[in-house]
């Protein structure tokens, strides 16, 4: 099983090319969606989370926004939070891969926001990264109900930039171009990626040997990184 990393920053267009991949017939873990799930009434990160942060739970589910304030431009508060949802969520991706790989389904697509900021680069084994210029993000961002130019950046100051994105990725879906431009290289890439050996599942503490990445893509997340 082949298991492609989908990642792009805010606004660039990755929940649509994500979809792309599904009408495919591609699998697609939506790592945003697992989190709405845990803190949906009855979910796994309900309990934790209210004990974090007292007063978030309404009607068995967790406050969205009320959360987002509580953490908003808080780094310790954010790191509170991620301490408890990013192991759920871990576990939930890895539901999804034993899922699949039972079925033996030859591709799946991994759709994470912050593939490299949680080093997600080392559990796939081929990266797309989902990008446009900074004009059309800004105003697909600035569209968005509750956002401002504050919110904007500080939500860019948490992700690795675009361009350091770009030179990580395998492979690169542009989306300024319109959504056929990006369906028909989301097909070529299916089509190329639906026969090729998986190398990342199922995990093992020795790992098999798999094709490393450029030493400039490493180089790039190991400056950034730092």
């Amino acid at each position: 099983m082949f298991i492609l990393g989908l990642t792009g920053s805010i606004g660039m267009g990755k929940s649509e090319t994500a979809k792309m991949f599904r009408r495919l017939g591609v699998p697609v873990y939506d790592a945003d969606a697992a989190v709405h799930r845990l803190m949906a009434p009855g979910g796994a990160a309900v309990a934790p989370v209210e004990a974090a942060f007292p007063g978030v739970v309404v009607d068995g589910a967790i406050n969205r926004p009320e959360l987002g304030r509580r953490v908003f431009g808080d780094r310790a508060a954010l790191r509170r939070l991620e301490g408890i949802v990013h192991p759920l969520v871990g576990r939930a991706q890895r539901d999804f891969l034993a899922r699949e790989a039972r079925r033996r389904t030859p591709l799946v697509v991994l759709d994470v926001p912050l593939l490299f900021e949680n080093r997600g680069e080392e559990r796939t084994d081929a990266i797309a990264v989902v990008s446009a210029p900074y004009r059309i993000q800004r105003h697909r961002v600035l569209a968005r109900p509750a956002m401002d130019e504050t919110k904007f950046h500080d939500i860019l100051d948490k992700q690795v930039p675009d361009r350091i994105k770009r030179l990580a990725a395998d492979v690169v879906l542009e989306t300024g171009l319109g959504k056929a431009w990006t369906l028909r290289r989301v097909r070529e890439l299916v089509t190329m990626l639906r026969d090729r050996p998986g190398y990342c599942w199922p995990p093992r503490a020795r790992p098999r040997p798999r094709p490393a990445h450029h030493p400039s893509r490493r180089a790039a997340l190991a400056r950034n990184r730092s």
